[in-house]
Parts: structure tokens; C-alpha cells; sequence
């Protein structure tokens, strides 16, 4: 057990230690202007945010993981699929509302949220939560009934473009970034592992040709509800849209009085979202699962450690990284927003270097195409790619254009490219938008990007422009490995051509026959 909490401990100092360094190195130049006490506080709630994503992750690989693929191969061994359906959305609902990425965006926008206060927090996250559900639900029955990824991601896309154009005659068009973020940090730490577990039991269960192939697309499905779920909810939006509540990036707050019950509601929110989780689950153990002692065991440690690595990662959160990662992005848009621009650049290159999932990803990517992409290939196409997204993203933002013109192309893209590349390709990569835009995105640079914004346009831009990069990382992925599973795959044709003609051209006389 040490030897693996030691392990992830050391992916999650290798995940935090590029940006801490960056941001450390710039705050003893002329470029930011920290005070000495946001700098202490940023550097304590880094070796925090290092404590908590590695017994996180720990927690994630004991608990998480196997329960999902507990509930996939056992409710599918049952045989009883009403029961299986209810089960998926009630698991997709819950294991949501637990997503700690989920809860730091929530929390930075629940003023414009309907009811007041934690409520309008918990409005957006359980709404989330039922669009992961029901696309949940429709993903079990792609497997179940074998359709094909592509054509539903192709009509649920477009579905999602037909609710986009609702969304602008209502007059709430300024929530269209904040929609699309939602549905990048969803498909974070603790959804992802679960939801490919569940994947996996269920399609080795109901076996096939196809049932490495079956076990991919969840994620891909699950990213699209939340998405068209908070569009749905932004009509509904009672808050103003021309002002946004900057003092939860007040640092002093933060270390101030407030700091005991910060941790105190941390350790009740937490509580309450794994909570629900683990008594549903106990639930099945004791009507249909019946796991061994065993098993149980290690799923309750997994769980104490995923509580306590929350606690500590969201409280180093909203302690440290997200205020620091604000006034950075105030002071740099001051001094030059082609600065703005390459830092911008530089952090998203950095931060998926970071991201731990990301490196699985290419291992995953790697064994999957035989070779055809390598791992070193795959890592510098990725980190070139999200530095991109993040760049484009802020220049959106200096010249004050809507999202739709990166978001439909790039979709349209990588709807296209499903035709041409193997179908493996398509599930990974659609997968994997969720795995890019990891912890660091939403509790750093969407900061950044606030902080930017609010210097160059004010406040009441907020919701048009600085939201949106969540939505860019993850939009990433979905080109990235396409295009090098469409290169691996012409790779491969055009190396069986020249042996074909090498084959054909040999001269006779240097063929050996045999008698």
C-alpha cells in the first residue's frame, strides 16, 4: 500500500511542480507583483494540492475503478437490463455530484445559478449530474445493443448545435462557454476511472468481436449531457449576467477567519457527495453485487483515502491556486496581451505534460495501435495542442468573438475525421477530452483567463470570454488523435505498397525454390 501511495504521490509532484515553478519563478519578476503572504500561501497549497490529487488518485484506483466495474459485469451477469439502466443513471447522477472539478467550477459561478447561495451551487451540480445520467443510460444501451459511435456522436452533436441556437434567441448566449466548460470538467478523476470500469465490465460480460472497441465512447457520450443540461438551466439563470463576485479570488479571505470553516465545509460537502455514492453502492453489495470481505475492505480504504485527498485538494484550491492563478492573469493582461498570449501557450504545454491521465492515455493509445503511435509522439502533439487551444482561447478573448467559431469547426473536424480512422481511434479520442482538461485547468487557468478578462473588458464580460478554455482543452484531444491514428493508418498502407512492389519487382533468379 505505501509503495503505491508513494507511487502516486510522486505523478502527482511531477503533475504540480511545472506550473508551481513557473508561477514562483515569475513572481520574482517584474511581470507579477505577489505579496510575500500569496506567495507562502501559494507554495504551502501547492505541496497541499500534491498531498491531496495522490491519495486522491490512490483512492480512485482502490475504490473507484472497481466498483464500477463491480456494477458493470454484475448487473450485466443478472441479465436484468431495466434494472441495469437505473442503476447507470443513479450511479452517473451520484458519482458526478462527487467530482471535485464540477465542484470548483460550480463554485465560481453559482451567483447567476437559480435559488440563492449553496443552492444555487447544488442547482448546477445535480443538473449536471442527471445530464451524465441519462447519456449514461444511452451509452450502456449503445453496448448492449451495439450501435455505432460515430453516428450517434454525429446526431447528439448536432442536437447540441440545434439547443445552441435556442440558447441565442433566448438571450442567455453568454452562458454558451460556461455550458461547454461544464462539460469538460465533468469527465474528471473521479467519473472517468468509474464510468471505464463500468464500460469494461459491462461489454466483457456481453463479450463480442468489438468488446475492446464496445468498452470505449462512455466518456465521449457522458461529456455531451452536461453540456446541453446547463444550456437548458442557463434559461432558467435569476443572477445578472454583467457582474461577477471576483472576492472568492481574495486571498487574505481565505487565510484570514474563514480558513477553519472553509475546511470544515469541505469536510461536509465531501461527505455528503461520497456519501450518497457509497451507500448506493453498499446498496447493491447486499441485493445483487454480494462482493467478498476482501473486496469490501479494499473499497473502503480506497474511499478514506479519495475523502481525505479531496478535502485537502479543494481546500488547497480555493486557498492558493485559484486566487494566485487570478491576479496573475490581471497583471499580466496590464503589461502586454501578446505576453498574455504566449504565457497562456507556455502554461497549457506544461500543465497536460503534467496531467498523470494524460500519460496512461498515450500507454493506452500506444498499445492499442500496435506501435503505429508512439507514446513520445502522441505526449508532444498533445502538449502542442492544448498550449494552442489555451492561446486561441485568450486571443478570443482580446478580440471579443464567440466560441462558435473554434467550437463548430473544430467539432465538425473531428466528427469528419470518425469516417476515416479506425473506430478505436474515434471512442479514444473522444474519450480522452475529459482527460486533458484535468484539476489543474479548472482550479488554475480558468482563474488566469477571469483574471485577464476582468482587467481588459471588466467584469461583465466574464461569462462571454474568459469562460470557454475548459471546453478548448477538451476539444483538443479529439483532432489530436485522429489525425495520428489517420497518419498511423496511411502509414501502414503506404509501407505494405512499397513491400508489394519490392515483392513483385525481385528478379526471379534470386528466388531459392525448394524440392
Amino acid at each position: 500500500m505505501f509503495k503505491a501511495l508513494f507511487s502516486k504521490l510522486k505523478e502527482s509532484l511531477i503533475s504540480v511542480l511545472p506550473v508551481t515553478v513557473i508561477v514562483l519563478i515569475i513572481s520574482f519578476t517584474p511581470l507579477v507583483d505577489l505579496e510575500p503572504t500569496e506567495t507562502i500561501a501559494f507554495a504551502v497549497s501547492a505541496v497541499m494540492l500534491i498531498l491531496g490529487i495522490g491519495l486522491f488518485n490512490l483512492g480512485a484506483d482502490l475504490a473507484m475503478t472497481p466498483m464500477g466495474g463491480h456494477v458493470g459485469s454484475g448487473l450485466t451477469k443478472s441479465k436484468k437490463v431495466m434494472v441495469l439502466i437505473a442503476v447507470c443513471f443513479v450511479m452517473g447522477l451520484l458519482i458526478t455530484i462527487a467530482e471535485p472539478d464540477l465542484s470548483v467550477l460550480a463554485n465560481q459561478v453559482k451567483d447567476i445559478m437559480p435559488g440563492e447561495g449553496e443552492v444555487s451551487k447544488w442547482i448546477l451540480i445535480i443538473t449536471v449530474g442527471l445530464g451524465v445520467g441519462i447519456f449514461l443510460v444511452i451509452a450502456i444501451l449503445k453496448i448492449i445493443f451495439r450501435k455505432d459511435l460515430s453516428a450517434l456522436l454525429m446526431f447528439f452533436y448536432m442536437m447540441l448545435f440545434a439547443v445552441c441556437a435556442m440558447l441565442a434567441e433566448s438571450g442567455k448566449f453568454k452562458l454558451l462557454p460556461l455550458s461547454f466548460d461544464s462539460g469538460g470538467v465533468t469527465t474528471g478523476p473521479i467519473t472517468v476511472p468509474f464510468i471505464m470500469a463500468l464500460g469494461v465490465g459491462i461489454s466483457s460480460t456481453i463479450g463480442g468481436k468489438n468488446s475492446t472497441e464496445n468498452s470505449f465512447g462512455l466518456i465521449a457520450l457522458c461529456s455531451i449531457g452536461p453540456i446541453i443540461a446547463v444550456m437548458m438551466l442557463s434559461m432558467t439563470t435569476s443572477g445578472s449576467l454583467d457582474t461577477y463576485d471576483t472576492s472568492i479570488y481574495d486571498i487574505a479571505e481565505s487565510l484570514g477567519g474563514n480558513f477553519g470553516p472553509l475546511l470544515l465545509k469541505k469536510l461536509g460537502d465531501v461527505a455528503l457527495a461520497l456519501g450518497l455514492v457509497v451507500a448506493f453502492f453498499f446498496i447493491l453489495q447486499f441485493t445483487v453485487l454480494k462482493l467478498p470481505k476482501q473486496k469490501l475492505i479494499q473499497i473502503g480504504i480506497g474511499i478514506a483515502y479519495t475523502f481525505l485527498g479531496l478535502v485537502i485538494f479543494l481546500v488547497a484550491v480555493e486557498v492558493g491556486f485559484m486566487p494566485v492563478g487570478f491576479k496573475i492573469g490581471k497583471q499580466i493582461a496590464e503589461k502586454s496581451e501578446a505576453l498574455l498570449v504566449v504565457f497562456g501557450f507556455v502554461l497549457g504545454m506544461v500543465v497536460v505534460l503534467a496531467e498523470p491521465a494524460v500519460h496512461v492515455l498515450n500507454k493506452q493509445v500506444e498499445d492499442v495501435t500496435g506501435g503505429g503511435v508512439k507514446k513520445i509522439e502522441m505526449l508532444i502533439a498533445l502538449s502542442v495542442a492544448v498550449g494552442i487551444s489555451i492561446g486561441l482561447t485568450l486571443i478570443r478573448m482580446i478580440f471579443k468573438f464567440s466560441i462558435l467559431y473554434y467550437l463548430i469547426p473544430g467539432y465538425l473536424i473531428s466528427l469528419g475525421l470518425s469516417f476515416f480512422v479506425p473506430k478505436i481511434y474515434t471512442a479514444i479520442a473522444f474519450d480522452s477530452g475529459g482527460v486533458a482538461s484535468g484539476p489543474l485547468t479548472s482550479s488554475f487557468i480558468l482563474p488566469l483567463a477571469i483574471g485577464a478578462c476582468t482587467t481588459l473588458w471588466g467584469e461583465g464580460e466574464i461569462y462571454s470570454f474568459a469562460y470557454g478554455v475548459v471546453a478548448m482543452v477538451a476539444m483538443t484531444p479529439l483532432i489530436t488523435i485522429q489525425i495520428l491514428g489517420f497518419k498511423a493508418v496511411m502509414s501502414s498502407k503506404v509501407r505494405a505498397k512499397i513491400t508489394m512492389k519490392r515483392i513483385l519487382a525481385a528478379d526471379d533468379e534470386q528466388i531459392i525454390y525448394f524440392k
